[in-house]
């Protein structure tokens, strides 16, 4: 989950949050002695989800009204299996309210289809590989984004979605070799996926309104452009500690200036180091990462500077506890900072911009239970609240009612969106 304050803008530098609030669970172990082991049937599985949202700041507007179905299959024999798995969207948001939005953004998100995780696993003596299409993630925050380095994010709905929704699959080639507690991974990226910003105009584009943006400019297949990267990780005395490097094209865009207020998204080559740890004290949980990022580049008012850009080695870090509480729920709590090692005031960034968060969740009854995030940067007035209910039908049926709210100044990440504010809800059947 990664600290991701993008390039761009102020707001862009401050990306560095978040959607629904859950806790997000720890990469999956490639599992080849899982239940698939040994049987060759094939399993399927899914879900259909309609996603409806009405935005209620002037102009209020329907912004959402989004069918997506996405289904899996499986299967495999002793030391092998296999999964291939696609998803395919239509928002019909763009007949009911025709006029909202730019061709250029119907275009982008009313129709789509993605391949989602698709690959092959096997091993090779002590070693398990994974080829193709997958999610690595190696960050374990509540709702943010920090030392999941790794992984490319759809955002042209912001940080909202889950994050199984959220993340982009990477195609990647994988091994991992386990010895004792230690536990060592190698991923190797040749065709790296970026994030998915969508088109100007669309509800939660990250450049003002009036930008003029041309086309994304993404990096060539050479083999200098792959991205490469290590873990290694360790229970220690009860701490689950872990540490990495990551060679990566960026998946945030930079917005480069190439005219009067005209900019072309590019990405900038960068490294990670990195590590996270967490400890079970009974009470309560802990839970730390760090991530220092070399290369990126932010927006800098100076007039000299080239492609009005900046480049600023980061150091990110964030601290959680999450505290059981409630009738069978929970309270989590978070502060996160990034600190800019070589600081340049023109960037309109502090030296360090911290923030912080707090998470309430309980059960209401068996079925139902209300969930609420606030988030806000504490060197602005820049927040975002997003309460909920959910209505666990069944195992199989789940339907969300809840609300986005935006606030602060235009510049800050949340702020920018202030005229975005909006109710949904979300209706989900898995089979």
């Amino acid at each position: 989950m990664r600290f991701t304050l993008k390039p761009g803008s102020l707001g862009l530098a401050l990306t560095c949050l978040l959607a629904g609030g859950h806790a997000l669970a720890a990469d999956a172990d490639l599992g080849l002695d899982d239940d698939l082991e040994g049987s060759k049937s094939v399993q399927t599985s899914g879900h259909l989800q309609f996603d409806l949202a009405r935005t209620y700041a002037r102009p209020e507007h329907w912004s959402m009204a989004r069918g997506r179905a996405e289904l899996a299959a499986q299967g495999g024999g002793a030391g092998f299996k296999w999964k291939i798995s696609g998803r395919a969207d239509a928002d019909a948001v763009f007949g009911i309210d025709s006029g909202i939005y730019p061709d250029q953004v119907r275009r982008d998100q009313q129709y789509e289809f993605s391949l989602r995780e698709t690959f092959v696993d096997f091993s090779a003596g002590d070693v398990d590989f994974r080829i193709g299409r997958q999610h690595i993630i190696w960050g374990e925050m509540v709702g943010l984004f920090f030392a999941d380095v790794v992984s490319a994010r759809d955002l042209r709905t912001f940080y909202l979605p889950d994050f199984e929704q959220l993340r982009i699959p990477q195609w990647a080639a994988r091994a991992e070799y386990y010895f004792g507690d230690t536990h060592a991974e190698l991923v190797w990226i040749p065709v790296p996926s970026y994030d998915k910003i969508g088109k100007p105009g669309a509800e939660f584009y990250p450049l003002p309104k009036g930008a003029n943006v041309r086309g994304e400019v993404k990096p060539d297949s050479s083999l200098g452009n792959t991205n490469w990267g290590g873990r290694l990780s360790r229970l220690v005395g009860g701490w689950d500690l872990s540490g990495f490097y990551y060679r990566s094209e960026d998946v945030a865009q930079t917005f480069y200036m190439v005219g009067a207020n005209e900019f072309e998204p590019r990405h900038e080559r960068i490294s990670q180091v990195g590590g996270t740890l967490a400890k079970d004290f009974g009470d309560f949980v802990l839970k730390s990462e760090v991530v220092h990022t070399r290369g990126r580049k932010f927006t800098s008012y100076n007039p000299t500077a080239q492609f009005g850009l900046v480049a600023q080695n980061t150091l990110d870090y964030v601290v959680g506890v999450d505290i059981p509480a409630f009738k069978d729920g929970r309270v989590n709590l978070q502060y996160f900072a990034r600190r800019m090692l070589d600081h340049d005031p023109f960037t309109g960034l502090e030296r360090t911009e911290a923030g912080g968060s707090i998470l309430l969740n309980t059960k209401i009854t068996k079925a139902w239970e209300a969930e609420a995030l606030l988030v806000s940067m504490f060197s602005r007035t820049d927040y975002m609240f997003r309460p909920k209910v959910i209505w666990s039908a069944s195992k199989s049926w789940k339907m969300t009612f809840g609300a986005d709210i935006f606030g602060g100044k235009p510049e800050g990440l949340f702020g920018r969106y202030d005229q975005q504010d909006r109710v949904y809800t979300e209706a989900r059947w898995y089979f």
